[in-house]
């Protein structure tokens, strides 16, 4: 069970790295005339909303199945999730494509890892290492440009900043996993919504006046598909799968995003794979292997050792009265 759990969540994980992986091909093809911050509140507002209608359309009350004690790591991803979109797109118009997806991904791991250790206590296995090892370092040969490239400053610190939202918005995801919100599917959908809608929200000053340009056909086209299979379903995909890895193992196959932008940018919008490109994906898909794979179970006070591969993904969290579970 334990194995079974591990291999399905691992799967939920890449399948919403694979969707993430298609927003800067989508955003080169769109070619959107609206500006990068407005494009992702767009983003997160659409998907948002698109998850809050089909929580209401299953079950009204899951909204209400959000207690006391989900609305602290509710807020904490809400602000992590405007802030990473802001930052995120705000470092590619400032230093590039490549530079500013180098430094998120290959810090989001880490980030991810540190906040859960931070916040849940969670011990980190030697594999987790050894995987987030090899894949930060296929991230960074991805990322090798084929010329020089200008690496701002302040670009990169908003780099920085994104790298570090990823690893909060993880952590208080697997937070509300044991929190109320992980209950029940329609629970966590509801509150993943919120946390889209108000991290949106906190965008609309940027969002709002770009309303026209976001409407034109091929900015709709692009906001359509990033709001439903970019945004709603793969934050589904993601939280869904938090509840059967460890955060930080999350936050290792993630990185499956660079790999798959890197394969759509060769495929489809015929950019050339340079040799460190080839190495970095061949370095990065045998850390994610290392991260996915669950280990065996071992047997004895061995096994009650945390090594991200929970068959519930419960977590040890405070409740109301300040007991541990």
């Amino acid at each position: 069970m334990e194995r079974r759990n591990h291999s399905s969540g691992a799967l939920l994980v890449l399948a919403a790295g694979v969707l993430w992986g298609t927003v800067g091909p989508a955003q080169v093809l769109a070619g959107p005339s609206a500006s990068p911050v407005a494009v992702g509140g767009a983003r997160i507002l659409s998907g948002g909303l698109v998850l809050a209608v089909l929580v209401l359309a299953a079950d009204r009350r899951a909204f209400r199945a959000l207690t006391r004690p989900a609305w602290a790591p509710i807020a904490a991803a809400s602000a992590a999730t405007g802030t990473f979109q802001a930052s995120f797109f705000s470092a590619v118009d400032r230093t590039g494509a490549a530079v500013a997806t180098a430094v998120v991904f290959g810090l989001a791991p880490v980030s991810t890892g540190l906040c859960e250790r931070l916040v849940l206590r969670a011990g980190l296995s030697r594999r987790w290492w050894a995987g987030t090892a090899c894949a930060v370092g296929g991230v960074a040969l991805l990322m090798v440009p084929g010329q020089a490239v200008h690496a701002d400053p302040a670009g990169i610190a908003l780099s920085l900043v994104g790298g570090t939202c990823f690893g909060v918005y993880t952590v208080s995801a697997k937070v509300l996993t044991g929190r109320g919100a992980g209950t029940s599917g329609m629970a966590m959908a509801a509150a993943v919504s919120v946390t889209l809608l108000a991290g949106g929200a906190a965008l609309l000053p940027w969002t709002l006046p770009e309303l026209p340009a976001l409407a034109a056909p091929r900015s709709a086209a692009l906001v359509a598909w990033l709001g439903i299979a970019a945004t709603a379903a793969a934050y589904m995909f993601f939280v869904t799968g938090l509840g059967r890895v460890s955060a930080a193992t999350a936050g290792t196959l993630s990185l499956a995003e660079p790999l798959v932008a890197t394969g759509l940018a060769v495929a489809v919008l015929g950019e050339r794979m340079p040799p460190p490109v080839a190495a970095g994906s061949l370095l990065l898909m045998g850390g994610l292997f290392l991260v996915s794979v669950p280990e065996r179970a071992r047997r004895g006070r061995g096994a009650a050792r945390y090594d991200g591969a929970h068959a519930t993904g419960a977590v040890k969290v405070e409740t109301t009265t300040g007991e541990r579970k």
